[in-house]
């Protein structure tokens, strides 16, 4: 199987000998499928012309069997390409959290892109670019490159086997918020188009959102995910923009949202306003709120009820054909 799976890719990354690629990948040393790290600007990315930061990868597990990195230092994003051995048409970008701060790159990347595979879907990890890290334009460099990763793979949809209309984003805390900034900004100019990837549409045709940072508002938001993103003392303007409930419309994607009642950390009110904005708009929507649970579970620390819901998402996902 492996043979196979290294042939494919082969095939694949010779039709794209273009795009440029990493040698390097995390998850080669941790688990036994195959993955292909591929950049997503062909040159320095906007913003980032004049940043050169040595990549940081931090583990934070005490268990040698089980990975807990997380990741920091990024001026180079990059999307981590997983395909499923029975692929089913369908894509998501994956967004780990990290108060804007790091990335959660097993908890809330590589546990995620192994389940999405297991349900068919080719699976691509976001390495977006965290937004104190000194980028020029620093609150949007995280949105440029949510946008880009989805005009990237539909782009590139049809040599990749997927289906241009079924292309979602996950994402997990404050990469819920930036999932949810691209699910309702998708057509805010962030950045000036480079190439004909940038003429694809940037909107996800899902999205889920995972315990996630949705208001900006002092009192509901979470603090630290705010100061990293709009600074010391944004305007009351930038707030409601980055307030994601209030950019929702008639075109915002369907969304799935789960979160648990417990969570101190960001308060589950984040997505009640969301959901409500949904409904204002006829947007269809479905929301679990668990009783117990805390906050960054992701797959792995989601016990009793709260580990239902791969489930339950597996099941939305049927219900809106994309499963």
């Amino acid at each position: 199987m492996k043979t196979f799976f290294s042939l494919l890719f082969l095939i694949q990354f010779t039709l794209l000998i273009f795009i440029p690629v990493r040698a390097q990948n995390l998850s080669k040393s941790s688990v036994s499928f195959t993955s292909q790290e591929i950049l997503l600007w062909p040159k320095k990315a906007p913003g980032s012309e004049y940043v050169d930061l040595t990549e940081n990868i931090i583990e934070r597990s005490q268990d040698t069997l089980v990975h807990d990195r997380i990741i920091n230092n990024i001026s180079t994003p990059s999307l981590e390409m997983f395909i499923p051995e029975n692929p089913n048409g369908s894509a998501v970008v994956i967004c780990p959290g990290g108060a804007y701060s790091y990335l959660s790159y097993d908890k809330e990347g590589l546990d995620i892109a192994k389940w999405f595979n297991t349900l068919g879907f080719t699976a691509f990890i976001l390495k977006y670019r965290l937004p104190a890290e000194g980028h020029r334009q620093g609150t949007n460099v995280p949105l440029m490159d949510a946008q880009r990763a989805v005009r990237f793979i539909r782009a590139h949809a049809g040599k990749w086997g997927i289906d241009t209309q079924k292309i979602g984003i996950i994402g997990f805390s404050a990469g819920g918020h930036l999932a949810s900034t691209c699910g309702t900004m998708y057509e805010r100019k962030v950045y000036e188009p480079i190439d004909s990837v940038d003429q694809e549409s940037a909107r996800p045709d899902f999205m889920i959102l995972m315990y996630p940072v949705i208001s900006m508002e002092d009192g509901i938001t979470h603090a630290g995910s705010k100061k990293n993103l709009l600074g010391d003392s944004p305007d009351l303007k930038t707030v409601e923009l980055f307030s994601t409930q209030t950019q929702v419309d008639q075109n915002t994607p369907p969304t799935f949202l789960v979160h648990a009642t417990d969570d101190r950390t960001v308060i589950p009110e984040n997505s009640l306003l969301f959901y409500y904005a949904l409904q204002e708009s006829h947007i269809p929507c479905e929301m679990h709120i668990f009783e117990k649970g805390g906050h960054g579970f992701g797959i792995r620390q989601a016990t009793g009820p709260l580990s239902k819901w791969p489930q339950l998402c597996e099941k939305w996902l049927k219900l809106h054909n994309l499963n």
